[in-house]
């Protein structure tokens, strides 16, 4: 039976040099307080330390992240919360070094403090793909020696490359190449957990623990069984306690068996459902929301990249949207009046509503369904998707598309890996340029100030999308504010200008390389470019 103890408490059962697991997604189960304290005894004592942080999503809080590392602030205004300052994994490198000394996650961009510690080399740091590192998870707690996946195959996570090593310090091999019935596939080893580290809602006095108010039901169990089949320990941290035999039992993530220790804690604002909001109850299934009060986005070049990517849902679609502009998609699907004929997901295991977007990304308005992320990377993997909407970090001439690493900022794939693979239609979305000023009226697209980064290189610096492995039956494409590409026999081909642009002076002259440019080079709909489109419609239910 569960022991119900304190934050403090949790901190000192930790062992130093524990593999340590989480599960979440933003804020949500992110066990705040039990973190505070365990960098506070760190402080205090030295202990524990050497700790191998094992994670599935980016667990941090982007807006204050990047006033820490004197980067441009990107936050939305709804978020995060000012008062209590960046919260997440961050935590745990408030200490300085020698508190993690190996991370390992799908993504690590938003963990500021422990970023700046590997950027410096002073802990070694890796990253893999999301839907592997959750689904590892099972693996372990079944008793199996791994998994095996072609999911990663020509990206920087194949041990051809870089092996998911994100600095110099990282020396491990956590993947390797095999081979089974004549075909490549990676094989990433079951590990050893100690320690997990999470967060329900509810426990009640025998160690159940209810997601009820959360936003996602992460894979909390996953990592549970996997540390406790594994002789661990794990601790949960809680908001609520209930009374033995009240609670649902359909509403049980974690059952008692796999708990140890629970702590309650004490300040409120250590249970926020995201980044940016406490409780949100239309994502957590309590009610629905009206849709006219989720937020329309201003006309801009965001939103006629997202206008330019909803022209390709077909009618019926089951859709996966990713984080930054993929994810305002969805606010113009919703704004276009066509929910109804597109199902909208996020990796995180929402189904259906209305994903939102940073910073409160993983979770989404009015879902019809929230399965757990395990579930949701099945589906993904196993081809469940008709289309998938990602982000625009570097593109070269092979079509090869980097968001992990970018300048030098560490950052990691996310489920970008595991949800490109398998898709048969893949739209990577973003501007064309970073950092540039446009004006967006009457039809027309105007540069006001151009972008000082490139985004178009010769070579990319880490391979997150590998052209080269993409299938010839996958359509691939990359839509900005002033172009539109596509991947054809693995090189790139622009296909569409938007009207007000010159070919030569705003998009030639800004690329390392020149791409094929089609005999029947398109200007994209002046519509796309108006206060109101209204277009949606037609277009998808036209598409055959």
């Amino acid at each position: 039976m569960a022991k119900f103890i304190t934050a403090k408490e949790a901190a000192q059962l930790i062992p130093d040099g524990a593999v340590v697991g989480l599960a979440g997604m933003g804020l949500s189960g992110w066990a705040e307080e039990v973190a505070c304290a365990i960098r506070d005894n760190f402080k205090e004592t030295g202990h524990p330390c050497g700790l191998n942080i094992k994670q599935g999503s980016a667990m941090g809080d982007w807006g204050y992240g990047n006033a820490f590392l004197g980067w441009d602030r990107t936050s939305r205004p709804d978020g995060p919360d000012k008062e209590h300052g960046a919260r997440g994994a961050t935590r745990l490198g408030e200490a300085g070094p020698g508190l993690v000394t190996k991370w390992t996650s799908a993504h690590i961009g938003s963990a500021f403090s422990l970023l700046e510690l590997a950027r410096k080399g002073e802990l070694e740091c890796y990253c893999l793909p999301q839907g592997v590192i959750i689904n590892l998870w099972r693996e372990i707690g079944a008793g199996r020696p791994g998994l095996i996946t072609k999911t990663g195959l020509g990206t920087f996570v194949d041990p051809r490359l870089d092996g998911g090593r994100m600095n110099e310090a990282a020396k491990d091999e956590l993947v390797k190449v095999i081979e089974f019935n004549g075909e490549e596939y990676l094989f990433y080893p079951s590990f050893k957990p100690d320690v997990a580290l999470l967060r329900g809602t509810v426990a009640d006095e025998d160690g159940n623990i209810s997601f009820v108010n959360e936003s996602v039901i992460n894979e909390g169990f996953a990592v549970a069984n996997a540390v406790k089949n594994s002789g661990g320990i794990v601790i949960v941290q809680v908001e609520y306690l209930a009374r033995r035999e009240t609670l649902n039992a359909k509403e049980i993530k974690i059952p008692g068996v796999l708990v140890d220790y629970v702590v309650q804690a004490k300040d409120p604002m250590s249970s926020w459902q995201t980044e940016g909001r406490y409780w949100e109850p239309s994502y957590s299934g309590q009610f629905r929301i009206p849709l006219a009060n989720i937020p329309v986005l201003p006309l801009d070049e965001r939103k006629v990249i997202c206008r330019r990517c909803a022209m390709e849902i077909k009618d019926g679609a089951v859709l996966n949207l990713g984080v930054g502009v993929p994810a305002d998609v969805a606010s113009v699907v919703n704004e276009e009046g066509m929910l109804d004929h597109v199902t909208m997901s996020t990796e995180s295991g929402m189904v259906g509503g209305v994903p939102s977007a940073l910073p409160n990304f993983g979770s989404a308005f009015n879902p019809q369904a929230i399965i757990t992320p395990n579930e949701m990377f099945d589906l993904i993997s196993g081809g469940g998707l008709d289309m998938t909407c990602l982000g625009i970090g570097e593109i070269d001439q092979d079509g090869n598309n980097n968001v992990s690493y970018m300048g030098d900022r560490l950052i990691g794939p996310g489920g970008f890996i595991d949800i490109t693979s398998r898709t048969p239609k893949v739209v990577f979305a973003g501007t064309f340029m970073a950092k540039g000023r446009y004006e967006v009226a009457d039809g027309r697209l105007r540069i006001v100030q151009e972008g000082s980064i490139r985004k178009f290189r010769e070579h990319v610096r880490q391979i997150t999308f590998s052209g080269k492995y993409a299938p010839d039956t996958q359509k691939v494409m990359y839509v900005t504010e002033r172009a539109v590409f596509e991947l054809r026999d693995h090189r790139v081909v622009l296909t569409e200008i938007a009207p007000g642009i010159d070919l030569e002076r705003d998009i030639l002259a800004n690329m390392d390389f020149v791409p094929e440019i089609h005999p029947d080079l398109k200007i994209m709909d002046e519509d796309l470019f108006r206060e109101k489109w209204g277009g949606l419609r037609e277009v998808m239910t036209g598409r055959q």
